[in-house]
């Protein structure tokens, strides 16, 4: 029986994607880490300038990966950097995300297999001490985790009047083979947090893993070698 937090279809997923459609391997935006994403007119930095879309799309939902995005991998702790970021995200006056289900964390960790229900509370309970209360997916019972969970995660936040369509919606976190290609499953748009929780040189930043390093250099090779772009989500451009 596979690990709790196992995900080998979701490898197969990303290495066939890779193959058939790499276009969709690409973010919408690069930042180095969460503390870069912009808080205002934010679907003006995800559109390619050369679409033919001019006007640009409204986000009004933010899904977060939780490991090596807001906390250290396997940690429920926040950096006060990103809690500060996460404060102004809900509090700022010029943020769109202050509707109290505007941001969800959807992890492959927290909230996918009731192993976890203890790392959950503790961070729902964390956020909320801190003033910036946000809820974590529970993946239902019988619903794969990312990328296939994409349309869970969009009947979620239609269910709380926070969109009307996915691709009000993007999707933030590290890793290029699930929170990227989930945003693209969905018909919603990505930003990479490229150097994940930590900025590039910060104390604690951990070394990268083998699957990491090779996506560093999948996304520099579409994008520099084959000059591809991220494809918009469907739909957006008819």
């Amino acid at each position: 029986m596979a690990a709790p937090n196992s995900n080998l279809r979701g490898f197969n997923h990303a290495v066939y994607t890779l193959l058939k459609q790499p276009s969709q391997f690409l973010p919408h935006l690069t930042i180095p880490t969460l503390t870069h994403l912009p808080e205002e007119n934010l679907g003006a930095h995800l559109v390619n300038p050369s679409s033919k879309n001019t006007k640009p799309p409204t986000i009004r939902a933010l899904v977060f990966d939780k490991d090596n995005t807001l906390c250290p991998p396997k940690t429920t702790t926040f950096p006060p950097q990103i809690l500060t970021k996460l404060h102004s995200l809900r509090n700022s006056p010029t943020s769109a995300f202050k509707h109290p289900h505007a941001i969800l964390i959807v992890s492959n960790r927290a909230g996918s297999h009731p192993s976890f229900d203890s790392e959950v509370r503790e961070i729902e309970s964390k956020l909320s001490h801190e003033g910036v209360p946000i809820p974590v997916f529970r993946l239902p019972e019988g619903t794969e985790k990312k990328p296939f969970c994409g349309e869970e995660v969009v009947r979620w936040f239609r269910e709380r009047g926070v969109i009307q369509s996915p691709n009000e919606i993007a999707v933030v976190g590290d890793r290029l083979g699930t929170d990227v290609l989930m945003a693209g499953m969905m018909g919603s748009w990505s930003v990479w947090c490229k150097e994940g929780v930590f900025e590039a040189g910060e104390e604690g930043k951990p070394t990268r893993n083998l699957l990491e390093k090779m996506e560093i250099w999948v996304e520099r090779y579409l994008r520099e070698s084959r000059g591809y772009t991220a494809p918009a989500p469907r739909g957006w451009n008819q």
